[in-house]
């Protein structure tokens, strides 16, 4: 079911001036060609009124730095219907609402990040033809986007303004061990397959410049979209300990390596599965933060999309002002299964971003 504006700004109200609005909407968005004007503008003040967690507006980036931004943008699917997915991950009737393309497209223009990593995105060539229709004068002249081995067609890709020298997946690499007969008291639909990555994560080589213009350094990114369920943290324990392995490697033909291990961990800060990478030296960038509001990645009111950055790459870091942007969410009651979007709506998730020293 979709709602349209109107009746969703009868469920919160708040005063909002015209003059208010012009102006935060300016800040933000660069070029309006992507959309109407008036529908920006009305998104706008949907998503201040419907914000219930993160900032409601985004800092600039300092000079000498760049910004990092990991999004889940809920189901980036194109209007092409893939022949391989089929059943019950048919994807006909899964392209992402024009609506939410364009508030989706909002909150990258707010947050304005240098290098952006995306979650739940169907192709590179989706990615591309949202890219060139919504965030045209972005910049984002480097693009990857790999099939991650997931049955429901979903991958993690990266937008970004600096040149990407080495991208990697590993789709369905094995984990050791096998599913086990139950999940939760119900029957494992794996029962008793090897645990493998159920979408692979992505490792990325980004060159960054350096501020005086000289030479570049190396990031390495791990854009991470672990399985999600309540009873799956088995899995995602699994696929924790995996990706260490990935990194290890990486560390070992250069030990001084800054990495950074991004995106939907679908697990909070105390789980299993993140204190791995936290044991194994990766810093949560929210680690002095209070656990309040404007740190929630999720309307479901946790934090879940995470940034671990490791020693060499914390040191880059502004982590004081790391900040989640907030966008439009259901109203509190409300499950996506009685209203699945409306107008000004973008994502279940929100964007998370740090600024880097370069």
């Amino acid at each position: 079911m979709k709602m349209r504006l109107s009746a969703l700004l009868c469920l919160i109200l708040l005063p909002l001036s015209s003059t208010t609005l012009s102006a935060q909407v300016s800040e933000t968005q660069s070029d309006k060609s992507f959309a109407d004007e008036k529908i920006i503008n009305d998104y706008e003040s949907t998503r201040i009124a419907m914000r219930k967690y993160g900032k409601e507006s985004a800092p600039a980036t300092k000079d000498g730095s760049f910004r990092l931004t990991t999004y889940n943008i809920e189901n980036l699917f194109d209007a092409h219907d893939d022949p391989s997915l089929t059943g019950r991950n048919d994807d006909a009737d899964d392209t992402k609402p024009e609506h939410q393309l364009i508030a989706t497209a909002m909150a990258i223009r707010a947050v304005n990040p240098d290098i952006l990593c995306i979650e739940e995105v169907e192709s590179e060539q989706a990615l591309l033809e949202y890219r060139d229709t919504y965030l045209a004068d972005m910049g984002y002249e480097h693009v990857v986007s790999i099939d991650a081995g997931n049955d429901r067609g979903i991958e993690n890709s990266v937008l970004s303004r600096f040149p990407i020298t080495n991208a990697k997946n590993w789709p369905n690499k094995p984990l050791g061990g096998v599913h086990p007969e139950k999940y939760g008291n119900n029957k494992n639909w794996y029962a008793g397959e090897p645990i493998a990555f159920r979408r692979s994560p992505m490792m990325v080589d980004v060159a960054i410049p350096n501020a005086d213009g000289n030479d570049s350094w190396t990031l390495t990114l791990f854009v991470m979209h672990h399985k999600s369920g309540f009873y799956n943290s088995y899995w995602r324990e699994a696929e924790a300990k995996g990706t260490l392995e990935l990194i290890q490697d990486v560390l070992k033909s250069d030990p001084d390596r800054a990495v950074v291990v991004l995106g939907d961990f679908n697990a909070e800060i105390t789980d299993e599965s993140v204190q791995t990478y936290l044991r194994a030296g990766f810093v949560d960038i929210f680690a002095n933060h209070d656990e309040d509001r404007q740190s929630i990645t999720h309307e479901s009111g946790r934090r879940i999309d995470l940034i671990l950055a490791n020693d060499a790459a914390i040191k880059q870091m502004d982590t004081e002002h790391a900040f989640v942007y907030g966008t439009a969410a259901r109203p509190d009651g409300t499950s996506w299964r009685d209203l699945e979007t409306f107008d000004g709506y973008a994502s279940d998730h929100y964007p998370v971003s740090v600024d880097m020293k370069n």
